[in-house]
Order: C-alpha cells, then sequence, then structure tokens
C-alpha cells in the first residue's frame, strides 16, 4: 500500500526525473493508440465484413489473426525499428501497432455478421433486398456490437504495446517506468503503471458504453422484454417450503 501511495505522490509531486510533463506524454500515448487503431479499422472491417457477408475467407482470416496473435509484440517493434531505421521509430511504432490490432478488429467484424440469425437475411432477400442492402441495413447494424468489442479489446492491446515501445524513445507513458528503473526511483515505476492503467480503464469504460449504444433499439426492446417475462415467471415459479416448484 505504501509503493502505491508513493505512485500516486510522485504523480501529483511533479518530480519528472527529466521526462516530458504527464499531459505531453498522455497525449502521445494517445495519438500512437488513436492513429494505429484507425488504420487497423481501415483494414480490418471491410475485410472482416467481406468475409462475414460471404461467408467465404474465414479459414484464411482466422490463420492469419492466429499468427499475428502469436507474434511477441517486443519483439516484433524492436525488428521493425531495425528494418525502418532509427529515424522513422515512429512509423516502425504505428505498423507494429496497427498489426497487433487487426486481428481482434477482423474477428469482431465477421462474428458479428456470422453471429445474425439466417432467417433475418433470408427475409430480407424475400422482400427483394440487394446484398448492399441487406449489409448495410441488416448485417452492419447487427453486428455492430460485437465490432465494437473487437475495437475495444484492440485499443486495450495498442495502449500496452505503446507503453513497452517507449523503451526506444517514442515517449507515451512507458517514459516513466523505463526511466524510473535505471535510477531506483520506485514511486516514479509505479506512478508510470497507474497511468496506464487509468488510461486503459478510462478506454475501456468509454468502449463499454459504446458497445451497450450500438445494440440496435429494437434488439434492446426486445432483450428488455424477454427480462421482463422471465422475472415475472421467476416469481410466479419458486420454491415453496414443501420442495414444490409451484405456488
Amino acid at each position: 500500500m505504501n509503493i502505491i501511495l508513493s505512485g500516486f505522490a510522485w504523480i501529483f509531486g511533479g518530480d519528472l526525473a527529466g521526462t516530458e510533463p504527464i499531459p505531453a506524454a498522455l497525449l502521445t500515448h494517445l495519438i500512437f493508440t488513436v492513429v494505429s487503431v484507425l488504420v487497423a479499422i481501415v483494414i480490418a472491417v471491410p475485410a472482416g465484413w467481406a468475409i462475414g457477408h460471404t461467408g467465404r475467407g474465414r479459414d484464411v482470416a482466422v490463420a492469419i489473426s492466429g499468427a499475428a496473435r502469436a507474434v511477441p509484440s517486443f519483439g516484433l517493434f524492436v525488428l521493425l525499428v531495425l528494418v525502418f531505421g532509427v529515424l522513422h521509430k515512429p512509423e516502425a511504432a504505428v505498423v507494429t501497432f496497427v498489426i497487433l490490432a487487426i486481428p481482434s478488429i477482423l474477428a469482431g467484424a465477421y462474428a458479428g455478421l456470422e453471429a445474425i440469425d439466417r432467417q433475418v437475411i433470408d427475409a430480407g432477400r424475400a422482400v427483394g433486398m440487394t446484398e448492399w442492402q441487406i449489409l448495410w441495413k441488416i448485417e452492419v447494424p447487427l453486428g455492430m456490437p460485437l465490432l465494437v468489442a473487437g475495437i475495444r479489446s484492440a485499443v486495450l492491446q495498442v495502449v500496452a504495446t505503446v507503453t513497452i515501445a517507449a523503451y526506444v524513445g517514442i515517449g507515451g507513458l512507458g517514459q516513466y517506468i523505463l526511466a524510473g528503473i535505471p535510477l531506483q526511483r520506485i514511486d516514479m515505476v509505479v506512478g508510470g503503471a497507474i497511468l496506464v492503467a487509468a488510461l486503459a480503464l478510462v478506454l475501456d469504460a468509454i468502449f463499454a458504453i459504446l458497445q451497450g449504444v450500438s445494440v440496435p433499439r429494437g434488439v434492446r426492446t426486445r432483450s428488455s422484454r424477454l427480462s421482463r417475462t422471465q422475472a415475472v415467471a421467476r416469481q410466479r415459479i419458486r420454491p415453496t417450503h414443501h420442495g414444490s416448484a409451484l405456488t
């Protein structure tokens, strides 16, 4: 507990030991995260929707996603820094973060469409909707919650990876952890970890709200009605002192 308190004391104490101010480091962390996730969305979402709509290429997508998840993030980052050169470390960082973010977003995009009841899609075709209309008016709205969940997972992974990527001097909140270790500043290390955890929790809460909002209104209404029906059923069917299930 004293270590955690020392971390908070460092955050509000202003002793940065030659590192960037916390607001600047936070902004850098957010910029890398937002840019990388947006690029991953542009790449992964259309591919995921195409797979989910047509049913083709799923095995390839699963294999690529599995391979990308198996790659050590820090090792990949160091390798790309060597490939791009030390003068292009930010570009290498963004490419690394995009590669790490794509699997979760891709899986969320095609899984959201695959989870839709086929009878709903068949009904759309029966009333004369085109494939584009089925995609944009049925599949995309109904698959949005799982897509947002995939983006949520990708954001948290990128936030964590940006932390360790500060090892090569790109900035971000991870610099406090890396600077504090050789200085034996436990308060600085813990304070940096608290800042990263706080950022991750805030972003996770935001995407949790977005995930709930992304559920189509008709689905939310149906779910709430079903919940009320189940509640009434539980009230009418409950155990008695004699072990009976009926009232």
